[in-house]
Order: C-alpha cells, then sequence, then structure tokens
C-alpha cells in the first residue's frame, strides 16, 4: 500500500494540519519537492471544489505517477451571507474577489471583528469548509468535503493554527481551533473530515492496485 501523499501547499499550517490527521494512519504527507519554485496556480474558481480540483491537477503534472492532494477551503459566516468564502485568504484586500495575493492573517480577522461588530453571538454562526481533491498526471481522481460548525468569538483566543483559527469557537470541544493541537483539531476540524473521507477512498482504492 502506498503510503506517501503529497500535498500542493506552500502554507505550513495546512501541511502540519494534514500530518496531523495522517499520522496515526502510518501515511506520510509531503509537500511537491521544489513547490515553491513551480508557477502559481491562480485560485479563480466560484467554488471551493473548482479551486481544489484545479490546483491538484496542475501540480500532479510537475510530479508524474505521484498523488497529489490540493484544498480549497474557508470560512463561511452566516450573518455576513457566507462571506468569506472562497476568499477567506485575501478577505482584507480592498476587492478580495480579484486580489492576487492573500492578505496577512490578523489583518483578515481585523475585517471580520469590523463586520460582526454589534451582532450578537447567537447570530455569530459559522462553519469552517475544506474541498479536498486528489489528483495524478493532471485527472482528479476524487474529491472530498468536510465541515465544521462553530460560532465566531469577538477576540481571539489560543497560539495555535492560523487564519482565522483564533476566532473560531468550536462548542464540542469548548475551546476555538487555535487552541487545540495539530493531533486534536484533526478530530474536529473541516481538513480532518475531509481527509478522513480521502482516507477511507484510498484505502479501497489501494485495494484495487491505484
Amino acid at each position: 500500500m502506498q503510503r506517501r501523499v503529497l500535498l500542493a501547499t506552500s502554507n505550513p499550517g495546512k501541511l502540519r494540519d494534514f500530518a496531523g490527521a495522517a499520522a496515526p494512519y502510518g501515511i506520510t504527507i509531503a509537500n511537491i519537492p521544489h513547490f515553491s519554485s513551480l508557477p502559481e496556480v491562480i485560485e479563480d474558481g466560484a467554488t471551493f471544489e473548482e479551486n481544489a480540483r484545479k490546483k491538484a491537477e496542475s501540480y500532479s503534472l510537475t510530479v508524474p505517477g505521484e498523488l497529489v492532494l490540493a484544498d480549497d477551503s474557508g470560512l463561511e459566516i452566516d450573518a455576513l451571507g457566507g462571506a468569506p468564502g472562497v476568499h477567506s485568504a485575501r478577505y482584507a484586500a480592498d476587492e478580495p474577489h480579484t486580489a492576487e495575493c492573500n492578505t496577512d492573517d490578523e489583518a483578515n480577522n481585523a475585517r471580520v471583528l469590523r463586520e460582526l461588530n454589534g451582532v450578537e453571538e447567537k447570530k455569530r454562526a459559522a462553519r469552517f469548509v475544506c474541498v479536498l481533491a486528489v489528483a495524478r498526471d493532471g485527472q482528479t481522481l476524487h474529491t472530498f468535503r468536510g465541515t465544521a460548525e462553530g460560532v465566531i468569538l469577538d477576540t481571539p483566543r489560543g497560539q495555535h493554527g492560523f487564519g482565522y483559527d483564533p476566532l473560531f469557537y468550536f462548542p464540542q470541544s469548548g475551546k476555538t481551533f487555535a487552541e487545540l493541537s495539530a493531533v486534536e483539531k484533526a478530530q474536529y476540524s473541516h481538513r480532518g473530515a475531509a481527509f478522513r473521507a480521502f482516507l477511507e477512498w484510498y484505502r479501497g482504492a489501494n485495494g484495487r492496485e491505484l
């Protein structure tokens, strides 16, 4: 059974999240060799799935024969009509839908807090969404979706994680995602859920000589 899967990301937080989710199963998550030197794939899809598929297909062409995982993920806040959504990583930009570069985590969090100013806690429901795509040689083999339901706090808590983790309170754990270890987060997170769906497929696919 193949035990290594390559992850198409330059985000160390994502690599840590997926490695934490994979560790209990003896699977190694590694970055694509020389990933930083590869041409960047523009994430201009209208959905998380479109962006995940585009990245997985494009980057898998750089490592022939290897399985490549790519994700697109973000935060959906009900009170903001589902924003920041697919623009989560560049939400602090003046026009997130046209921004070519990600914006700073703190700036993204600050914008969310500004927009939720005065909104009471019971109306701050939100969810993290992750769509994973697995591809080989430019072809998507499957996609997987995971979600985590929570509430946006009015002040950040915790030193772990990245992105919106310090604001995202997960009632089931009694903590924000930034207060969880990588292994704990994998049990609850949207990425952990998507990865477990991938793992179930992966095990079956290997039985069919993936």
